[in-house]
């Protein structure tokens, strides 16, 4: 696309803020609740990961797409976003063994992207005022788009985990492996499903709404529960689904979405965050070991962490350094435990794969 014949292109908060900018690809009008995402490389893996199903992505990083894309670094199989903001758009890319410019990516797969946009007015914003619904358009006419934007629900209470959830159940890794493993799919990256294959591990992934009779048919070592997006408590199955398997003590693991499940399942409440936590530089603290760990982190909801120190059956095992909030816990006297961040992150940073190594531990001390 050339320069010149770019469009006028705006982002409209829902509080009325007006921010002005250029379109990349096509033309449109794309809703959502607008976040931030502090990371510096990663942008492919962000936008095809399905816990950002129907949020904008502003992304802090002052240039996106300088070096276009490659198939194998997907997390789904498809974008997520509702759409993208950004500063500085690179319609040209320099990479050894990319597979095409990102502007082409989201042409394909009609994606609205906007740029020339003043991210970190942005970002000061609603870091200010929180998060909020947004549309990002290339239409102008600003009384019909506030309308619009009107009927755009609340991520609070919003349930999207099965919008982007497998249909049908599905295997994945070699069948003669060690470990069997029962994944529930509520917006599982692939990436998690790499780490759990490299350990030995032969997943099969079940829908949002699988009960418990049929994820534990497989006759599976261990349970996982994936991330994904909107509102942990509408998932009133996969909550159940958690109650059923803490009761038999069969080792269980979840992640983000999956951790909240885990937490509502056992009466711990959620919330949602003034601001999310969204990037692969968040500093957590490890209760057991005494580590930090530098992680990826993407979420709008959180557990309540004096809940969690209250009730009898869990305790803290991980902290978030920057607001002191809930990152990781784990059962008492059952075999299950969860984190509120990615240990899979691709690209890194890896400081908490070891979660994965704890999952496999847990699964070898159960079949004993």
């Amino acid at each position: 696309m050339k320069y010149t014949q770019r469009k006028k292109a705006i982002l409209l908060l829902a509080d009325g803020t007006v921010f002005e900018g250029k379109s990349i690809g096509i033309d449109g009008t794309s809703f959502g609740e607008i976040c931030y995402n502090t990371g510096m490389t990663g942008y492919q893996e962000i936008f095809t990961d399905p816990s950002y199903f129907g949020q904008l992505m502003l992304a802090t990083n002052a240039h996106i797409g300088n070096y276009g894309v490659n198939n194998n670094e997907v997390e789904s199989d498809s974008i997520k976003i509702a759409g993208l903001v950004c500063k500085n758009f690179s319609f040209n890319y320099s990479r050894y063994g990319a597979d095409g410019s990102l502007e082409n990516y989201f042409e394909k797969e009609k994606v609205l992207a906007i740029s020339d946009i003043d991210t970190r007015a942005v970002v000061r914003y609603i870091r200010d005022k929180g998060a909020m619904n947004a549309v990002i358009s290339t239409e102008t006419d600003l009384k019909v788009l506030k309308e619009k934007l009107k009927s755009i629900p609340n991520m609070k209470g919003l349930e999207l985990a099965s919008k982007v959830s497998t249909k049908e159940s599905y295997f994945y890794g070699e069948a003669n492996a060690p470990y069997k493993i029962s994944a529930l799919d509520i917006g599982i990256k692939k990436n998690i499903l790499k780490n759990l294959v490299s350990r030995g591990c032969y997943i099969k992934v079940f829908p949002y709404n699988a009960s418990f009779e049929e994820m534990n048919a497989f006759q599976p070592d261990g349970f996982f529960l994936s991330n994904g997006p909107g509102d942990p408590e509408p998932l009133k199955e996969a909550q159940e689904l958690a109650k059923e398997i803490i009761k038999r003590d069969i080792p269980l693991f979840g992640i983000c979405l999956g951790h909240q499940v885990i937490a509502l399942a056992n009466g711990i409440s959620t919330y949602k965050m003034h601001n999310g936590h969204r990037g692969i530089n968040h500093p957590v603290k490890n209760i057991i070991t005494g580590k930090g760990e530098v992680t990826s982190q993407n979420h709008g909801f959180v557990v309540k962490r004096e809940e969690v120190e209250n009730h009898k059956d869990f305790e803290v095992t991980h902290i978030h350094l920057n607001d002191e909030t809930l990152a990781g816990m784990k059962m008492k006297n059952k075999n299950c435990f969860s984190v509120q961040y990615h240990p899979e992150a691709s690209p890194g940073p890896h400081d908490s794969s070891y979660l994965f190594d704890q999952f496999i531990e847990n699964i070898k001390e159960s079949k004993k």
